[in-house]
């Protein structure tokens, strides 16, 4: 035998006829199973995968044509070949076969060349078919893992839009409010327990930080070691991102006193325009800078440990919500001294 084998169905009402086929199919090398009548070959269809139908046209319980036209409406029978086999005074009746969706006809008196010949084409289509729906499902499964990693390395909305885009040039944002939180005494905490035990601490401290700035409608825009940075009203609109800044970051301070390190962080917010793309050309990541970037990080280095500071501009639009305490000016590279407010909670809190 040349080419590949299959399991064929041999579909006739005469048992004297499904005999002949089935054993001149057997002879080929091929597996054959056989059903009376056409519903009893559906039956077979829906509960075995066949790589080739034989199928004859005149069965008293459903005809060829029946059997046809629920294969051709069934997706996962649609693409089974199917061969007619007929007898030579039901010319009319094949073609009519033929455009109803079966692939192609044997006579029922038929050479065992031909018959070989025509299994043999339509096997090696079937497994063509088979190869490419399994290279499409090759090809589903590896975007879906590009997708999955492209997630878990940008914010879903950067996501979106090199999907969409394919790049992202970068462009100057107004309104942002920009969130810098680092763990206080992170390095020397490092150096005195075991790597495994920081980077769970760790993992699992940053896994409730996002959850809290999802919460708020932010966007995580990266961490480095123990810092995290965040941003409100960047590519998604929120009504006050100041206020919900600082709710995000005296959410955060709680979520570091419980966690089992029981770690202290400082949290520094600024508000004012950033400029936001993608960097890098192959080890590429969605970054913001700008200076209410750097006056963010500035300012969460001078804040105290546990606490939410922000700047004045950012405080104006925060005062009538917020109770703060002033610490002072801070200088800043190459900038203007700025004032730092320290928030000690919101006056419609209960």
């Amino acid at each position: 035998m040349t080419g590949p084998a299959g399991r064929i169905l041999v579909v006739d009402d005469n048992a004297t006829n499904r005999m002949k086929i089935s054993m001149a199919v057997k002879a080929l090398g091929h597996e054959t199973e056989m059903a009376e009548g056409g519903r009893e070959a559906l039956e077979k269809l829906g509960g075995a995968d066949y790589d080739l139908v034989l199928l004859d046209i005149l069965m008293p319980d459903l005809d060829g044509y029946g059997v046809l036209g629920e294969m051709k409406a069934d997706p996962d029978l649609r693409d089974t070949p199917v061969i007619v086999i007929s007898a030579v005074d039901e010319l009319d009746s094949v073609v009519k076969a033929i455009e109803l969706g079966a692939d192609d006809y044997l006579p029922k008196s038929f050479n065992p060349i031909l018959l070989r010949a025509k299994i043999g084409t339509y096997l090696e289509r079937a497994q063509y078919r088979a190869q490419e729906r399994t290279h499409h499902l090759q090809v589903e499964q590896a975007k879906k893992r590009a997708d999955e990693l492209l997630a878990s390395l940008m914010p879903k909305q950067i996501a979106r839009v090199l999907k969409a885009n394919k790049k992202l040039l970068p462009v100057r944002y107004d309104d942002v409010t920009v969130l810098f939180c680092d763990i206080v005494g992170f390095t020397s905490y490092c150096e005195s327990n075991p790597p495994e035990v920081v980077f769970a601490q760790l993992e699992s401290l940053v896994g409730e930080f996002e959850e809290i700035v999802a919460s708020h409608g932010m966007m995580k825009v990266k961490t480095i070691g123990d810092a995290f940075l965040a941003t409100a009203n960047l590519l998604q609109d929120i009504d006050d991102p100041v206020r919900e800044a600082v709710e995000c970051g005296l959410e955060m301070v709680e979520a570091a006193n419980r966690s089992e390190a029981e770690w202290q962080v400082r949290v520094g917010v600024d508000h004012g325009s950033v400029v936001a793309g993608i960097i890098g050309s192959k080890n590429f990541q969605f970054d913001v800078w700008g200076d209410t970037v750097n006056a963010a990080a500035r300012i969460e280095e001078f804040c105290k440990p546990g606490k939410v500071s922000v700047s004045g501009r950012a405080w104006q639009n925060l005062f009538q919500q917020a109770r703060g305490r002033s610490l002072g000016m801070v200088e800043l590279k190459g900038k203007d001294p700025i004032e730092v407010i320290e928030c000690q909670g919101f006056r419609d809190a209960n």
